[in-house]
Order: structure tokens, then C-alpha cells, then sequence
């Protein structure tokens, strides 16, 4: 149901399974990658301390995926960009079925930042939404405090005829079970068609 590799022009996506994605090099970047504190900051993940954490992350996007529950991709970027072949990070969507939704989430390494590859991959993944699973709408939230991903995501969902929605209050829920606000998008498939064809 969701395509196993999506390419754009800088970054190859295939899908977060323990056969695409090295586990050793997946544990050292979920661990202890330079700037993974700043990376997990305002995610609901804290960097890993074991690898069998990691196994169980890629095992979760296999079984997701099968489950037909999301689409979570490892995201590379392409030849003739720095860091070619390298994991960059993981992005993908989940779905509702019955609301007909998909809902975005990303995280890139630090050294990935500010290249533009979060509003690549959002394109990506939000015309996968429309055009092959024929879904009503694309949302993305983030965190009131998290600038970076505030700036990236009005950036993209501007470009592809969304909106900002509003403030959520005590709308996600931490691994430790902590609530925090969340700041919700979205872009309905007509709004995404009139913008972008």
C-alpha cells in the first residue's frame, strides 16, 4: 500500500525495517550522534541506551507498516550530496482511516539541519498522501517552544496551501508520561491541489 522508496531530488526514502537501516550504526546515531540532546529535545523519544532499543524502534516500523498504521522511512540523503548514503534521519506518517488523515512526523540529525530536507520530504510524503492513498487531510504539530520546527513547518505547509490551526493544550503525552501543548497544521487535499498544480 505505501511505496517501498520515494526519491526527490536530494534524498532517497525507503522504509524503517531492520533490513534496510544498520543496526549498529542506527544505535550509535539514536544514542550518542553530536547534538542527539538537541535532537530529542522536543520529541517524545530520549536518545537510546541500548541497542535493543534500536531493534525494537526499526521493528516497530515493520510492524506499523504491515499493520497498514503508518509509513515510517529512513531518509538518505542522494549522490552528489554531502553525506550521501548516510542516514539523515527518519520521517514518515501515521493514518487515521476513519478520519482520513495522515498525520506527518520527522527528525533529522543535527548536521542535516537547515538544508531544507524537512519540507523535501514533507512534499514528498504529503503527495503519497493525496495521490496514492486518496486521504482528506495531511496535519503536522510541533511544540510551542520548538522555533526550528516551527519555522520549517510554516515554511512547507504555506508552500503547499495549508494552515496553521491552532494551540492544542494537553494534547501529547511523553515516554515518561509527561503532557505537553502542541501546535497543530494542516492541508486538505484540495487546498494541496489548488496550491501545487
Amino acid at each position: 500500500m505505501f511505496p517501498e522508496t520515494i526519491e526527490t531530488d536530494r534524498l532517497r526514502l525507503e522504509p524503517r525495517w531492520p533490513e534496510n537501516v544498520d543496526l549498529d550504526d542506527c544505535y550509535r546515531i539514536c544514542a550518542s550522534d553530536p547534538g542527539i540532546d538537541e535532537v530529542t529535545e522536543y520529541v517524545t523519544w530520549d536518545p537510546h541506551e541500548t541497542k535493543k532499543e534500536t531493534l525494537e524502534f526499526l521493528e516497530r516500523g515493520r510492524e506499523r507498516w504491515e499493520d497498514n498504521e503508518a509509513a515510517s522511512y529512513v531518509i538518505r540523503p542522494r549522490e552528489g550530496e554531502d553525506g550521501a548514503g548516510e542516514i539523515a534521519g527518519f520521517g514518515g506518517f501515521s493514518v487515521d482511516w476513519e478520519k482520513r488523515t495522515a498525520v506527518l512526523g520527522t527528525w533529522l540529525r543535527k548536521r542535516f539541519w537547515g538544508r531544507g530536507y524537512s519540507g523535501e520530504r514533507a512534499a514528498a510524503l504529503v503527495e503519497v498522501a493525496f495521490e496514492n492513498l486518496d486521504l482528506d487531510l495531511v496535519a503536522v504539530s510541533h511544540l510551542p517552544e520548538n522555533a526550528q520546527s516551527q519555522r520549517a513547518i510554516e515554511k512547507y505547509v504555506d508552500r503547499l496551501g495549508g494552515r496553521r490551526e491552532g494551540l492544542l493544550r494537553n494534547h501529547i503525552t511523553d515516554l515518561d508520561g509527561s503532557v505537553h501543548d502542541e501546535v497543530r497544521y494542516s492541508i486538505s487535499q484540495a487546498e494541496w491541489r489548488e496550491a501545487t498544480q
